[in-house]
């Protein structure tokens, strides 16, 4: 009797395990992960028109608020400090200057979905351009030559 109700208990625990890990489906992919807001006081508005060139390189401010806006986005997958533990890219490792701009505007704004699974949204519409432009400028600040 004692054996069949540590084996009834085990066999509870595990459904209850299941079932946390298929109703949170956010916790194991992005699912329906909520962008986090970022505040871009004391940035220059950039309007409508997606820029080519990240017009916050090198600006402290934007730095500051891209570390925020990256922690709160973006670390989930691609790791705390831009150090990825290899579920996402490593984006230290990201080009700096235009060329890197081109590859992150490409990315933010049209996700990646390889073999027909998205493994990143994009978020052209849900995170403004100044808020995506000043998590470039906090990336390009963590770079690291290979």
């Amino acid at each position: 009797m004692k054996a069949s109700r540590l084996a009834a208990l085990a066999f509870g625990a595990l459904a209850l395990g299941v079932a946390a890990y298929v109703s949170a489906p956010s916790a194991h992919a992005h699912g329906d992960v909520q962008p986090q807001p970022v505040d871009t006081a004391g940035l220059e508005p950039l309007g409508e028109e997606w820029r080519e060139e990240n017009p916050y390189r090198g600006n402290r401010k934007a730095i500051e608020i891209g570390a925020s806006g990256y922690n709160q986005n973006c670390a989930r997958c691609h790791g705390l400090e831009v150090i990825s533990g290899g579920l996402a890219p490593d984006l230290r490792h990201l080009e700096k200057g235009k060329d890197g701009d081109e590859w992150f505007s490409q990315r933010v704004q049209g996700g990646a979905i390889i073999n027909g699974v998205t493994k990143m949204p994009s978020f052209a519409g849900v995170i403004s351009q100044e808020r995506l432009w000043a998590i470039r400028s906090y990336i390009e600040s963590q770079h690291v030559d290979e």
